[in-house]
C-alpha cells in the first residue's frame, strides 16, 4: 500500500464571490496583519513574493506613489489580508481579498502541518496561493469624477451658477471628533483628504475617493485598509474588528 504523503503538506481550500481575483492588476497589502498581533512570521514578505510572481502589482503603503490607474479609482485595486485561523495541531491561513466596497472576491483556506510556526504559517499560506489564478486583469475603471468636476461642469451649462449649494452636507475642513480624539480635516486634492491627530506624524486616517458619491476607501494608522463615508455632515469610519465585524466611528466638526 503506498504510503499517503499528503498528510505532510497543506490542504486548501477556496470560496469565490462573483469576481475574480485575476480580474486585477492591482493588490495592497497591509502593514501588519491584525490576528497575527505582534509577529506574522514573514507573511507579508512571502504574500508579495507570491503575488508578484503570478503577475500582480503589489501596491506601495504610500498612496502618492501608486500608479494613477490606481489612485484615480480604488476600485481598480484589490486589498489583500491574511486571519490566522490555527487549532491546536495545526498551522491555518485565511487569505482574502476584498475590492473597494469591502466585499469579499475570495477567500483560500490553507493550512499546514508543520507545527513550529516560523515554518508552519508561511506552508500554509504557499498552499492557499495556490487558488489565486494569474493577473489577466479586465478593463482599467475611469477615474473618479469628483463632486468639484461636477459643479463645474453643471455651473458652465447654466446662466445662474449655484455651486455653493451644493457642499452644505459635505464635511468642510476643520476640526472633527469621536469623542476620544480631536482629529484636523485636511483636503489634499479634489479625491483625497487626511485626519491627522495632533502631535502624530502619521495621519489618523487617508482618504481616497472611490466611484460612490461620499464613499471612500480609507487607510488607517495601523495599515488596516477600510471604508468610510459622508453621513449628515459627519465624517463615518467603519472600524475593523477582530472577529470580522465593523464598528461605527463618527466624527462631528468641532
Amino acid at each position: 500500500m503506498k504510503k499517503i504523503s499528503v498528510f505532510t503538506l497543506a490542504i486548501c481550500s477556496a470560496l469565490a464571490f462573483g469576481q475574480k481575483v485575476s480580474d486585477y492588476k492591482y493588490i495592497l497589502i497591509p502593514e501588519k496583519f491584525e490576528t497575527f498581533k505582534n509577529n506574522s512570521y514573514g507573511l507579508g514578505e512571502y504574500l508579495e513574493k507570491g503575488l508578484k510572481s503570478k503577475s500582480y502589482v503589489v501596491l506601495p503603503k504610500s498612496i502618492d506613489q501608486w500608479p494613477s490607474e490606481a489612485k484615480d479609482n480604488s476600485c481598480n485595486v484589490l486589498n489583500a489580508n491574511i486571519l490566522n485561523d490555527k487549532s491546536l495541531f495545526t498551522n491555518k491561513v485565511i487569505l482574502q481579498f476584498k475590492d473597494c466596497n469591502n466585499k469579499v472576491v475570495l477567500e483560500s483556506k490553507g493550512r499546514s502541518d508543520i507545527k513550529e510556526f516560523e515554518e508552519g504559517f508561511p506552508d500554509a499560506l504557499k498552499q492557499a496561493l495556490m487558488n489565486v489564478g494569474a493577473s489577466n486583469p479586465v478593463a482599467m475603471l475611469p477615474p473618479v469624477q469628483t463632486q468639484a468636476s461636477n459643479v463645474t461642469k453643471n455651473s458652465a451649462q447654466t446662466s445662474a451658477p449655484e455651486t455653493t449649494t451644493t457642499s452644505s452636507v459635505v464635511p468642510t475642513a476643520g476640526n472633527y471628533t469621536n469623542g476620544k480624539i480631536a482629529v484636523q480635516k485636511i483636503q489634499i486634492d479634489e479625491s483625497q483628504f487626511i485626519l491627522a491627530q495632533a502631535g502624530s506624524s502619521v495621519p489618523f486616517a487617508v482618504f481616497k475617493a472611490t466611484s460612490r458619491k461620499d464613499v471612500f476607501m480609507v487607510k488607517l494608522a495601523d495599515g488596516n485598509m477600510t471604508t468610510g463615508y459622508f453621513e449628515n455632515g459627519n465624517i463615518v469610519i467603519d472600524i475593523p474588528q477582530a472577529d470580522g465585524k465593523f464598528t461605527k466611528d463618527v466624527f462631528t466638526g468641532k
